[in-house]
């Protein structure tokens, strides 16, 4: 020990600067040069290239941390090897299929082509007929009927959440579950590490006790805690019996469920789907569980997928439903290109609902390009927001919005969280991502494509509800907004890509 103090004054500690400040200029423009290749947005790459500029060793942690495209760098290499996989085995039947559904719906599919065929080439997503929809505007809504359809459960119970919650109805979903392990259901529990962190290990140990298979999306880690947390699985689905399916953007939690008690009046939508459709679903649970379990389901499993119906043996009206599903292991930003096609190919009216509105600047475009031909674009989102730094993100893509005429309206009810779309009078987008760039480019997430008029009518309705009880910003009014607010929205839209 004493001769290594010794060695250790005897170093030339010039010399150990010179070395350290070779070392420190090696890796910032080893991380420079990684900014330029591998972030595809520019305004992003501006945005991390000034932080490692300007505060070197906080922008370099920073970066590799939460600002890497883990989507090039395949983060998620195992998961995305096995799902590819799978779509090679079963593409040529699924193109088969769809195509034969273009060509026998086409009346109903009129100018939703290009989104139908944009899905089945990115992902191989089949275009599916359901046997009954409903729309569930609510958690009392959803949840009455999730409760009910989980109870009838015989063979298993498939589930994955963003947020569940240890509540009031996160442990009457959980007593159910349990309920069913003890009859021989098998039942796959999945939740995202960081949305869920509220859920404690009694309700683990006690689901794992009881038979509940359990597996957390990416367990944050120590080493890896910035990079898991900035990746998280939004998706909020339930298969049962392969037969009945849920999705949409309601999490388990007692705060979506309005009732007299409640604080803040929650607005927000699901839907349930029967039949053949529940396969997009159920794909995508199955490989999700695949990645984070350990403890593989095998993807053809008969028992797993439901019969599809014959091609020309059915209504003359179905109801058809396609699933969108991307995040860090997909090859491309999925939801952003498909949510793209429909802001372009709709042709008379074009309403969005979401509670985060920081799009990039593709859709900005498409909002523009679709308001300035003609078509009724409006956009419902909350008058106030959770988060004051996206909320004034939000406020700053107003202004050009609006003056290309899109019509904005700001929810003052309560808090608007669904995320919809609304094309035209036969197709509706039901799901879990967000009109922002982090539901485009880091959350895993997935969407619901329904090709319905019923549906359609129904979430027009609930829509047109909606504006009764929101104020409409006006381009007039929006322009005298006090400036300094008017820079710190501007401000907070320059962050807004690394949000």
């Amino acid at each position: 020990m004493d001769k290594f103090i010794e060695w250790f004054k005897s170093l030339n500690f010039e010399f150990l600067s010179i070395i350290g400040a070779i070392i420190y200029f090696i890796v910032i423009i080893y991380t420079i040069f990684k900014i330029i290749k591998n972030t595809v947005n520019p305004s992003k790459a501006i945005g991390y290239l000034l932080i490692v500029v300007i505060l070197p060793i906080i922008g370099v942690i920073l970066y590799f941390s939460i600002g890497m495209n883990y989507r090039l760098e395949k983060l998620y290499k195992r998961k995305y090897t096995h799902d590819r996989n799978f779509y090679q085995i079963i593409r040529n039947e699924i193109n088969e299929h769809t195509e034969k559904r273009i060509l026998r719906y086409n009346k109903l599919l009129e100018g939703k082509i290009h989104p139908i065929r944009m899905l089945l080439n990115d992902s191989s997503s089949a275009l599916y007929i359901a046997d009954r929809t409903e729309l569930l505007i609510n958690g009392e809504n959803k949840f009455r009927k999730v409760l009910e359809e989980l109870k009838k459960a015989k063979k298993h119970i498939h589930i994955e959440y963003y947020i569940f919650a240890d509540d009031n109805i996160g442990n009457e979903i959980k007593e159910i579950l349990l309920e069913k392990a003890k009859e021989g259901v098998t039942v796959r529990f999945i939740y995202d590490d960081f949305g869920s962190h509220s859920l404690n290990k009694r309700m683990i140990k006690e689901l794992r006790e009881g038979g509940v298979q359990v597996a957390a999306f990416y367990k944050i880690k120590l080493y890896a805690f910035a990079n898991r947390m900035n990746y998280r699985n939004h998706r909020k689905i339930i298969i049962i019996d392969s037969k009945v399916g849920f999705i949409g953007g309601i999490n388990v939690d007692d705060r979506y469920i309005n009732s007299s008690n409640s604080k803040l009046y929650w607005r927000d939508t699901h839907f349930m789907v029967e039949g053949e459709a529940v396969n997009g679903l159920q794909y995508n649970f199955i490989t999700d569980w695949n990645f984070c379990s350990g403890n593989d389901v095998d993807p053809f499993d008969k028992d797993y997928f439901h019969k599809s119906s014959p091609v020309f043996a059915i209504d003359k009206n179905p109801e058809l439903m396609q699933i969108a599903a991307s995040g860090p292991d997909s090859d491309r930003a999925t939801i952003m290109l498909v949510y793209n096609g429909i802001i372009m190919s709709s042709r008379k009216r074009l309403y969005l609902t979401t509670p985060y509105l920081i799009p990039n600047e593709t859709i900005v475009n498409a909002l523009k390009y679709a308001a300035l031909s003609g078509v009724d674009v409006r956009i419902l989102v909350p008058y106030k927001s959770d988060s004051i730094i996206v909320n004034a993100a939000s406020c700053a893509y107003y202004k050009e919005l609006l003056a290309s005429g899109v019509r904005i309206y700001r929810y003052t009810k309560g808090f608007v969280h669904a995320k919809t779309i609304i094309s035209d009078t036969n197709l509706s987008v039901i799901g879990s991502a967000n009109l922002d760039m982090r539901s485009f480019d880091l959350n895993f997430e997935i969407s619901a494509l329904v090709y319905s008029e019923t549906i359609n009518q129904e979430l027009y309705d609930a829509f047109m509800e909606d504006i009764g009880n929101s104020t409409e910003v006006t381009y007039r009014e929006w322009i005298k907004r006090n400036k300094l607010v008017d820079m710190g929205n501007s401000i907070a839209k320059l962050i807004s890509p690394l949000l």
